[in-house]
């Protein structure tokens, strides 16, 4: 099957939680053997109107990121050309939606937009025109299916697809160092960790270990607080870190503590949980990491502090394991199987195969 992907930012120019999610997706699919084409702004340097990556196709539809006007007025019409089976577009920015529907129609082939609110879902009048267009809507959480809706999504056509990890790498790396408590997060102004700090201080008479995976702009402020609430001396703070270390770290703890005040799908939670971990999530309404918890004996839902360091003394009483095939669910090959599965269906309802 031939895929044509539209984001006109992709992970090459910028590295974000959005352009990772549609990186991953383009190479889930080219692993499951088809043909994939990313039309995007140019990120490349010869003068070449196409680039071949890692058995991936770059279309340069414009030559840099801010050249929307132009990205859209070209986008239909290089779809058209290309003829792809489906089309496939991030709503980022919502306009080129509106361009890929036209393309999609063009090609006479169906269009599945792609969700995923990194920042949230804008309540402007081209969020909600894009919204309504589509023959798919695909979200990886039912937090971003909901502000979907919320703008004009038809709830019939929105779809949950959550963010891929693959299985079989977890079982290939050892166990790391034995701990209670892991936290990974970029540690900025939303990675709430002083939460996840202040549940430990009301752990301080016990006997635990935690390593913080992570760096950012407020690492320092969280290793005071560390060490202004006298529990400094057993939190490691490990800074950035490889998948291989992470894994690894997660395989060795217990507990995985998830306490970001924002959160579209905890991709860290889930690889975490995979390899064994207890969930301990505090809630937050713009987080849906509650959601990989919810209805699950080896996790937890948590709305304070207090509640936090009883989960973590509650969760002790459980077995410590490195693995849970509980997650295979979100192996990379089932989520590209979901994807091929709507491409299938909505080319069936169009008279296409």
């Amino acid at each position: 099957m031939q895929i044509a992907f539209v984001s006109i930012e992709t992970v090459h120019h910028h590295d974000t939680e959005a352009n990772r999610r549609c990186q991953t997706v383009l190479e889930v699919l080219r692993d499951h053997g088809h043909d994939v084409h990313c039309f995007c702004a140019k990120f490349w340097d010869d003068e070449s109107p196409s680039l071949e990556r890692d058995d991936i196709t770059y279309h340069a539809v414009t030559d840099d990121v801010a050249s929307r006007r132009s990205f859209c007025l070209r986008l239909p019409f290089d779809l058209a050309a290309e003829s792809p089976d489906v089309v496939h577009a991030s709503a980022r920015p919502p306009t080129t939606v509106l361009a890929a529907a036209g393309g999609a129609m063009l090609a006479r082939t169906p269009l599945l937009v792609e969700w995923y609110g990194d920042d949230g879902v804008a309540d402007d009048s081209w969020t909600q025109r894009a919204a309504k267009r589509g023959d798919r809507l695909v979200a990886p959480s039912e937090l971003v299916a909901t502000w979907v809706r919320e703008r004009g999504g038809d709830g019939d056509r929105v779809e949950t697809i959550p963010n891929p990890i693959d299985i079989d790498s977890i079982q290939e790396v050892s166990p790391g160092e034995r701990v209670d408590v892991v936290y990974a997060r970029r540690l900025d102004e939303g990675a709430n960790l002083e939460s996840l700090l202040l549940g430990l201080a009301e752990l301080r008479d016990r006997d635990w270990s935690t390593t913080v995976i992570g760096d950012g702009p407020e690492r320092e402020a969280y290793e005071r607080l560390a060490s202004d609430l006298r529990i400094d001396d057993r939190i490691t703070f490990a800074g950035e870190c490889s998948l291989e270390e992470r894994l690894a770290a997660y395989r060795g703890a217990h507990v995985f503590a998830q306490t970001a005040e924002r959160c579209v799908f905890p991709t860290e939670m889930c690889w975490a949980l995979a390899s064994g971990c207890v969930g301990i999530v505090e809630y937050h309404a713009n987080s849906s990491a509650h959601e990989l918890v919810e209805g699950w004996d080896r996790g937890f839902r948590t709305t304070s502090e207090e509640e936090l360091a009883d989960a973590i003394l509650e969760a002790g009483n459980l077995e410590y394991r490195d693995f849970d095939d509980r997650f295979g669910a979100y192996d990379e090959s089932v989520i590209g199987d979901r994807y091929l599965e709507q491409y299938r269906t909505l080319r069936d309802e169009q008279g296409l195969l």
